[in-house]
């Protein structure tokens, strides 16, 4: 069995993205001092530690686990809000362009790991609807198809 150069890519940048989702996750629910002080100093509460953390850690399993197409959607979501608003904060707020970078090279990994998906792993697009349904224009239409 052959494995393709894209599902090698695809579980690259998947691990790397979960190692690195645990991995702050542990650290923003462990209250890291310099977490911590790095949260406050961009002007964010510390409790919101704790929210990220728990969304970071429950979004690393749902990468990986097989299924659950939609679930993994919302996590990618999820995902790019948190890594694009770690680099704007960041920025906004007058920190060195490493630290802008940092979550921007996460979500480039998030990305790849996003765009190299198997079909296995992708939701299906399409409409819910058969093709040979037919249209319902109205309440009463609804009615009468019943």
């Amino acid at each position: 069995m052959e494995v393709k150069p894209k599902v090698i890519g695809y579980w690259v940048a998947t691990g790397l993205l979960a190692v690195a989702l645990l991995a702050g996750g542990a650290a923003e629910l462990a209250a890291a001092p310099a977490v911590v002080a790095s949260t406050v100093a961009l002007g964010y509460p510390p409790y919101v530690l704790t929210i990220v953390g728990v969304w970071k850690l429950v979004s690393a399993p749902a990468l990986l686990a097989p299924r659950f197409p939609r679930l993994k959607e919302w996590a990618y979501a999820g995902i790019f809000f948190d890594f694009t608003g770690a680099a704007a904060s960041h920025a906004f707020s007058g920190d060195p362009p490493g630290k802008i970078a940092t979550p921007l090279v996460l979500l480039l990994i998030a990305a790849a790991s996003w765009a190299l998906r198997p079909p296995s792993r992708t939701r299906k697009s399409g409409s819910p609807v058969p093709k040979n349904a037919p249209a319902v224009d109205s309440p009463e239409g609804v009615a009468a198809h019943a």
